[in-house]
């Protein structure tokens, strides 16, 4: 297999320039979504330039305290990030959407690094830090998505919701349509992702085992663990958030606290 090639900054620059193509449909469609792309777009650069030379020292120290502090704000900013995307308020959901993250995204990178890969030491940088990711950034749209379409359906059902309490339903038992289909619609892009998965795409870790040398064998038992990881994360994550949000968001008497925000 060849190594692995290097792409210059000189290279990264020149094929930056793609980006006129977006700024010119921007402009011409009136999208409004220039000053945010941009800011995206800087934010995405500078993030992970800082990260990569941070990560090539946390790879270098490989320590267990630090690795774990790491993977913990991960976990904070991802729960931060979930919430304010959904524009939701930060005081009744930041906390059940980190605890959720938090309790299904440790046990199965401990699964994986204990008893399937084995690197050493167990909490090795190099795998904890990537697989934790991974499972987080692909748990971040569902959970949004998720938010999005349980609050929403407080609001467009408004009715169907009351009505249920009237009759003397408990306000999680009243909220268990809108829960069942907040996750029904949150999971579907992955289970489209998986079945679709070597035929139209090519999915990211194995794309870059790959292009780093390893076999495509290796890279492809990789992936699978990956998908099934984030499919049985996603499934934990969106139940466990959903419950312990309808914890923090319902009164006793089934009054919502928790609205969606107007976009500004």
């Amino acid at each position: 297999m060849q190594d692995v090639i290097d792409i210059s900054w000189w290279q990264l620059l020149f094929f930056s320039s793609l980006l006129l193509l977006p700024i010119v449909i921007n402009y011409k469609l009136k999208l409004g979504l220039g000053k945010e792309a941009s800011i995206s777009i800087i934010r995405m650069t500078v993030q992970l330039f800082l990260v990569g030379l941070y990560l090539e020292y946390l790879f270098t120290l490989n320590s267990l305290w630090v690795n774990l502090l790491w993977l913990f704000t991960m976990i904070i900013v991802g729960a931060s990030s979930i919430v304010e995307k959904s524009k939701l308020p930060r005081n009744l959901l930041l906390v059940p959407v980190a605890v959720s993250l938090a309790v299904t995204c440790v046990p199965i990178v401990l699964f994986i690094c204990l008893f399937i890969i084995k690197p050493t030491p167990v909490f090795n940088a190099q795998y904890l830090i990537p697989i934790a990711g991974m499972l987080l950034g692909n748990s971040l749209s569902s959970n949004i998505v998720a938010l999005q379409n349980l609050f929403g359906a407080f609001e467009t059902q408004k009715s169907e919701y009351e009505a249920a309490i009237a009759l003397g339903a408990s306000p999680s038992y009243a909220a268990a349509p809108f829960v069942r289909n907040a996750i029904q619609k949150a999971m579907s892009p992955i289970m489209a992702s998986m079945a679709t998965t070597g035929l139209v795409t090519l999915p990211g870790m194995m794309t870059g085992q790959i292009l780093g040398g390893a076999s495509p064998m290796i890279a492809i038992k990789y992936q699978l663990m990956i998908m099934l990881a984030i499919f049985v994360m996603m499934s934990c994550s969106l139940a466990l958030a959903l419950h312990l949000s309808l914890k923090t968001s319902l009164t006793k008497e089934g009054r919502v606290l928790a609205q969606i925000q107007p976009s500004k």
